[in-house]
């Protein structure tokens, strides 16, 4: 199979188009023919050896978390899907070397859902990692309905698909962006403030009393200005800022979730969630996908066709 790959640790230079045998498919999982591949800040900080620490890798590495593809065969004891399905799935393995920037990848199936029906190959690409980050944000800040929440980077990639779910909840979205991205906060029905200094003054003019709860994609002066306004430090919750923790909230580190996956696809088919695709690239122009991912300016996602 053709597959994107790196021959060891390094940026996007070292990406390489390579033939590789098929994948090996083990019990309890599916081999997927890939049809579109999201990509993520941590597709690039995983092949330049940022979470060697936490993870172990081998060579060549095929990146790539997130897959939407079309279900080829079953390993052993793997009932849950039949050759045809159309899948989604965050597949985070115990260790990186076999990902979905491939025409192939073995997945286990609890780490699978079904496609959502009402949205493209690119667009449910796009939605697995991104999607099950801001649901389980939202979850672990116990957001509900009547709940006035912040969401920083509320543009982005997850920060979109969060605000979507927190307004299907019925809460109210504070959303910081910057003000060539407030219509589009506007769109989805959150409330946009612009990030940078004085952001806190901006929120309490919206929120004189504060915010129930705040969720922090970006790091930095973001927890700060949230340990700030939220009114009970539990509800603060930074997936990029491990001091979350010091101020009484949590650090949150994306779990695979076949059954968050599956409510996300829900809220999708019933016209209440859907994923923004900036860029579509194909499969060889991966490291041109990084290079605009890691500029940082990206609205909605980026998607590798397969």
């Amino acid at each position: 199979m053709k597959a994107m790959a790196v021959p060891e640790y390094g940026g996007s230079d070292a990406l390489t188009l390579m033939e590789l045998p098929d994948p090996k498919v083990a019990p309890g999982e599916v081999l997927v023919h890939v049809r579109a591949a999201g990509v993520n800040p941590v597709d690039w900080k995983l092949a330049a050896g940022a979470l060697d620490p936490i993870m172990v890798s081998h060579f060549p590495m095929i990146p790539g978390w997130d897959v939407a593809g079309v279900v080829a065969s079953n390993g052993l004891d793997s009932p849950e899907f039949t050759p045809g399905d159309e899948v989604i799935g965050y597949i985070r393995k115990d260790s990186a070397e076999h990902g979905a920037y491939a025409e192939q990848v073995a997945v286990p199936v609890r780490m699978l859902a079904r496609k959502p029906r009402s949205l493209s190959w690119a667009q449910a690409a796009g939605l697995p990692l991104a999607g099950l980050t801001a649901l389980q944000s939202a979850d672990r800040a116990g957001c509900a309905s009547g709940d006035t929440v912040l969401v920083h980077a509320a543009a982005g990639g997850v920060g979109s698909l969060a605000v979507q779910i927190l307004t299907a909840r019925g809460a109210r979205v504070i959303g910081t962006a910057s003000p060539a991205n407030h219509g589009f906060l506007l769109d989805m029905g959150a409330e946009p403030v612009a990030y940078g200094p004085g952001l806190a003054d901006r929120v309490r003019e919206l929120a004189p009393d504060g915010v129930d709860a705040a969720l922090d994609f970006v790091g930095g002066e973001s927890v700060d200005v949230s340990a700030e306004l939220v009114r009970t430090p539990g509800r603060l919750v930074s997936i990029a800022d491990h001091r979350a923790a010091a101020f009484g909230g949590h650090y949150l580190w994306v779990r695979p979730d076949g059954a968050g996956l599956a409510t996300l696809a829900a809220l999708a088919d019933e016209g209440r969630l859907t994923v923004f695709v900036e860029k579509e690239l194909p499969l060889r122009e991966a490291a041109e996908a990084w290079r605009r991912g890691s500029e940082g300016h990206t609205r909605g996602k980026l998607v590798l066709t397969i």
